[in-house]
């Protein structure tokens, strides 16, 4: 049965993913809300613009007026909360942005979705379902054994993961105190197409195509775990559609790697499929550089529970993925070098606690 999905955030690199699965896989309307900072871009969009069941609104989630005006206008039955900041280093370098959209903005969403899912019908709240997208650095930092599940006790180190695991908290309380059908989601290191330059792969692969120096943080032994976007974009779906209000549910890729062998595997593909005789091999632009802040050393998510009560599991291994992701990057030139061009040029965030 088709439904009226809101997506805020929905011109970020995770969003895009979800509505061009949403447009292109189901017969689901979409509403994307997107305040359009530096990280959202309406290019990811383009190929859904013209569908019939996709429309946009501009608009900040902390703005309650509009947000109130966008329920009462478009009749959502789910809701999937993906605008945030998202950025550590910059959450390092101004951590007030974060607070006010993913703490505020999350408060103002809560809020709307409360008033409109109690003047439904029965039967349409019954359906509802406010979904809210969240990340695994909440749990803070893994030793070298074990993994982050849905009973992990939250353990924030950034302004980023902080802001996150509050806003966490508070969808959890509309659940608790208000019943409001919310589900959570708290996922691994995402990667694809759409990916803004400032995060490792998308830089790394940026930075290597113009031949300058692919930083690495420390001694490059920090260990994350990988998700391809849109298998994350799958997963986000199945859980709107299939999870259980009140529950939580963790999704990863089953990936864990080193930064510095994630680098060094991208340097591979370069290899192969760039080669550049002026350069040589691409890791030889390898720098380490000076740690962030309060840099975790491991995340790595045990994706058990989605997979057993819901079936999901990812489509891609972190080879295939990474190649998909290497190609988009070689043939959409255009976007990046627009992006390097203006907003960010690549430099370094987050240097100063």
């Amino acid at each position: 049965m088709s439904k009226r999905f809101l997506v805020t955030g929905g011109a970020g690199f995770i969003g895009s993913a979800v509505v061009r699965h949403l447009i292109g896989e189901t017969d689901h309307h979409v509403l994307v809300v997107d305040k359009l900072t530096y990280a959202g871009n309406l290019e990811a969009l383009a190929h859904v613009a013209g569908d019939p069941h996709y429309s946009f609104v501009r608009a900040d989630i902390c703005d309650a007026a509009m947000i109130r005006e966008v329920f009462e206008r478009f009749r959502p039955d789910v809701i999937i909360n993906l605008a945030a900041e998202s950025h550590v280093d910059r959450s390092i370098d101004g951590p007030a942005a974060f607070i006010q959209t993913n703490i505020v903005g999350t408060h103002v969403l809560l809020e709307a979705a409360l008033a409109y899912w109690r003047a439904l019908p029965n039967r349409s709240r019954d359906g509802f379902r406010f979904h809210h997208v969240s990340t695994d650095e909440v749990f803070g930092s893994l030793g070298t054994d074990g993994y982050f599940v849905e009973t992990t006790a939250y353990d924030p180190k950034s302004p980023y993961s902080a802001s996150k695991a509050a806003s966490d908290h508070l969808v959890r309380c509309w659940y608790h105190t208000y019943g409001l059908p919310v589900l959570i989601t708290n996922c691994s290191n995402n990667y694809g197409p759409y990916h803004f330059p400032e995060k490792l792969i998308p830089l790394t692969i940026i930075n290597a195509l113009e031949g300058i120096s692919l930083p690495v943080y420390g001694d490059g032994r920090h260990i994350r775990d990988w998700l391809y976007v849109e298998d994350h974009a799958r997963a986000l779906l199945t859980v709107a559609s299939s999870g259980r209000p009140g529950q939580t549910y963790c999704i990863s890729g089953r990936c864990e790697l080193s930064n510095l062998n994630v680098v060094k595997a991208i340097c591979a593909l370069l290899d192969e499929l760039v080669p550049n005789n002026s350069i040589g091999r691409h890791e030889t632009l390898i720098e380490f550089v000076a740690d962030r802040p309060g840099h975790d050393l491991r995340y790595a998510i045990d994706p058990t529970r989605i997979t057993n009560e819901l079936g999901w599991r990812p489509r891609e291994t972190f080879a295939t993925g990474l190649r998909k992701t290497v190609e988009w990057y070689l043939g959409n030139r255009s976007w990046w070098q627009r992006i390097r061009s203006g907003v960010y040029r690549g430099e370094r965030l987050g240097v100063f606690a």
